[in-house]
This record gives C-alpha cells, structure tokens and sequence, in this order.
C-alpha cells in the first residue's frame, strides 16, 4: 500500500509502516548496513533534516535560530553573535520515535516522526554546536558555554595565559583539563532551566547517542571516517563519511603540549549542512602548519576527534578479576540523578568486553546502546571504531569519554569509547560538550 495522506492533512493516514533505518549482521564484517524501512524517507531525511542551530536562553528558550548556510547570520540574514551575548550556540535536536530489533545476528535500528508501536520517545534536546568553551567572567561561578569568543575570560585548553598572542594561543579553543564532576557544576551554573531543575548539563550520553544513531541511519554505515562525499548517491541516499576529521595531528605533544589547535566556530560556514572546512594552524616560526580537516555533522562541529569529551549520564564498574571479573555498563536518564559517587538511580544496560580493541559488537538492547559486548574488528570492519579499557590497573567506577583525540587515527569516531577515567580525572587532550535539556 503506498503512502495515504488524509484531506487537508500532511500526516499519513496510516503510518504504522512510516519508518527508516538499518539492518546489519554481526556475522558480516562490512561497515555498511542495509537500508530498510520507506525508501523515501532515506531520501528527505525528515528527522535529520530538523537538526538546526540556533542561539539559547539559559531560561531554555530559543533567542533565535541561525542562517542554513552561515552560521554567523541570523535566519532573517540579521547579524547573529556568537560570543555568548545573545546565548549559546546549539543544535536543536528534533524529538522523535526510535526502536531496535535483535533477530540471531541481525540487528535493526527504526527511526519516525510518528508513535508506532514498540517505539520509544526521543525527547527534544540541544547539544552545542560546538565543543564545550568555559566561561570564567565570574571566577566563582564558571559556566560552559558553547560560543565563539576569543577574549580572556573564554580562554581554552588548559587555560595557559602565556601563550596569548603566539602561535599556540589557547584564546578561542574549546576548554579541556577539567574533571567530569567540574564539568557537570559548570554546566549546573547556567541555572535551574530544563528537565527536572538540571537541563544544563555536559555531554550528555543519550544525546551523544542519539547523534550516533541519527548519523548512522543516515549514511547506512558505522565507518564515519569514510572519505566526505557531497554528492547524494543515483537513489539520492547519503554515501561515504565525515572524513578522517581531526585525527592525524603529526605532532601534537611538540606542539602544545596536547592542547586543543582548532578554534570553535570553523565550520559556521557550513550553516546547519554537514560538510569538511579545511583549517591551516600556524607553526612557531609563522609559517603554514599541517591542514587539519575539521567535520560538522548537521552543526555538530568536530563531532568525533580534536579533543575527547566526557560524558555524563553513564558509567561504568569494572570489577577486578578477584571482585567479579565483570565489566558492567550503567545510565541514568534523569540529569537530576547524576553523581559520581556510586550506581544508585543508575540502571545496568549490559556487560563490556573485558579487554580492548576495534568495537565489532554493540550492547544495542532496547535503547540502541552505542557501547561494545566485544572487540575483534579492524579500523575499517564492522562498527570500525576502538573500544579501550584496562582490567589489571583501572578498575572501579569508570566513567566513559568519547570520540578520541587529535592523535588517534583511525581509532577515533562517534563511538570510540575510552572506559578508563574516574570522574574527578583532568587531562589536556579530554574536553566535554554542552547539552540542554528542556522540561
């Protein structure tokens, strides 16, 4: 039966097969998935087609939203500022339905607009369109902010002052060397707005996971570093990656010392497409440096890669050989519920593979988790991303970051995963996100 759509309405009338997404076989080494599901929807992308970028509120209402094409306009073609006057800069990420399937090794992924059966809700979420910035104008109270801003009190990296007006100057750079738990009351400070009194958060794991899904469903395959490919393929599906992205930093310790070295806000000429911005780093004696390829996945700039980003809402016991010999996955889906202290309001989703490697299996379950059950691929089979974990010297309550460095390859993607941190870690290469999440 085709597509029904009721008189002077634009849903269909039946929709209960009103879905897309992907079907893959764990036997299969391949990193491309089948599409299944309308092919129409592979073509217009109706969920993915609502992500867009827009200015925010601390309140959690939307100042206004940006330009398509240039991120640097308002919608109206107005000037827009970015530098945090007006609010944040985020991705407004659309509700929607999703569901996962498990049939011997095969596994699929729906996606729809509509509230099919067996479907779980996607809540409305906004992660910054860029990776997280701190704002220190007020010592006491530091926020994360997700803005372009080269002034002192945004200063980024591990906040060095010295290296202001050099080559390696950190004005500009997303922020790293903070622990989780800083991360999540920096987040905190924005205000009470959004889901239960804590929509302000760092990344957020079911929104990071979200992203995931939505990229995966898009291009129908997990290998993101992929060759970019603007053009559409002859049945107008998506085809190849988000490139190698920043990943291949030939030096990155000689040069600053595992800082970050690309500026938030390089791909706001992208608007809200997805695409690669070349981006040339300058070398202590003022010449050109290494051309880094820097992402942007629908607004999501250096979606994987750069800096690594901690993670809230997860974690993970890895219990000694002695104590257990499990390495058990937990989520919290109420931001008011996150800690770091135990895995009380944390519900267990699955067990890890006890040593690391390229991811070939993923937990998926119910809720489509994007963590592994075992290891045994290569950087360009099956889900083609790294899994890293150490049973003999970290074990105990881990928290997880994701999307690997400036320096690691083809280990690095949406869903490299690197379970070896406790919570109060800091370290110059790890960054976070900022997420909000409405009422």
């Amino acid at each position: 039966m085709g597509l029904l759509i009721g008189v002077g309405n634009t849903k269909p009338t039946f929709p209960y097969d009103y879905y897309y997404g992907i079907e893959w076989d764990s036997n299969v080494a391949s990193s491309a998935c089948t599409r299944i599901g309308r092919t129409e929807l592979h073509v217009s992308l109706p969920i993915q087609s609502k992500m867009r970028r827009c200015v925010l509120r601390d309140n959690g209402t939307v100042a206004y939203y940006l330009h398509a094409n240039d991120s640097t306009k308002r919608d109206t073609g107005a000037a827009a500022k970015l530098d945090g006057t007006d609010g944040q800069v985020m991705v407004e990420i659309p509700a929607h339905y999703r569901k996962f399937e498990v049939d011997g090794t095969k596994f699929r992924c729906f996606l729809s607009e509509h509230a099919l059966p067996g479907f779980h809700f996607v809540p409305l979420a906004y992660r910054s369109a860029y990776e997280a910035a701190v704002d220190r104008t007020v010592s006491a109270t530091p926020k994360l902010a997700s803005v372009v801003n080269t002034s002192a009190a945004f200063r980024g990296g591990n906040n060095t002052a010295g290296w202001d007006g050099t080559y390696r100057s950190l004005l500009g750079m997303p922020a790293t060397s903070i622990s989780l738990t800083n991360f999540r009351t920096y987040a905190r400070n924005r205000g009470s707005a959004g889901k239960n009194g804590a929509g302000w958060n760092c990344d957020v794991y079911e929104v990071q996971k979200t992203c995931w899904w939505l990229y995966a469903v898009e291009y129908a395959n997990f290998n993101c570093q992929l060759a970019y490919n603007a053009e559409p393929t002859s049945e107008g599906y998506k085809q190849g990656g988000l490139s190698q992205g920043v990943t291949n930093m030939s030096d990155w310790s000689g040069y600053n010392g595992y800082n970050p070295m690309v500026p938030c806000g390089v791909t706001n000429p992208l608007g809200n497409k997805t695409g690669v911005v070349n981006y040339t780093y300058k070398k202590s004696d003022g010449t050109d440096g290494q051309t880094l390829s820097v992402p942007s996945y629908r607004g999501l700039e250096n979606p994987f890669g750069h800096v690594w980003s901690w993670t809230d809402g997860c974690k993970c016991n890895i219990q000694s050989a002695d104590a257990g010999g499990v390495s058990e996955f937990f989520v919290c889906t109420d931001p008011a519920k996150f800690q770091s202290n135990d895995y009380t309001d944390y519900e267990k989703r699955g067990e890890l593979p006890r040593n690391e490697g390229y991811v070939k299996i993923m937990m998926i379950g119910e809720y489509g988790e994007n963590m592994p059950t075992a290891v045994g691929a290569s950087s360009t089979t099956y889900f083609a991303d790294y899994f890293y974990t150490n049973v003999v010297s970290n074990t105990g309550q881990r928290g997880v970051l994701f999307g690997g460095g400036a320096n690691d390859g083809a280990f690095a993607g949406f869903s490299y995963a690197y379970a070896n941190y406790t919570a109060s870690n800091t370290n110059t290469t790890v960054g976070s996100r900022l997420c909000f999440l409405p009422a």
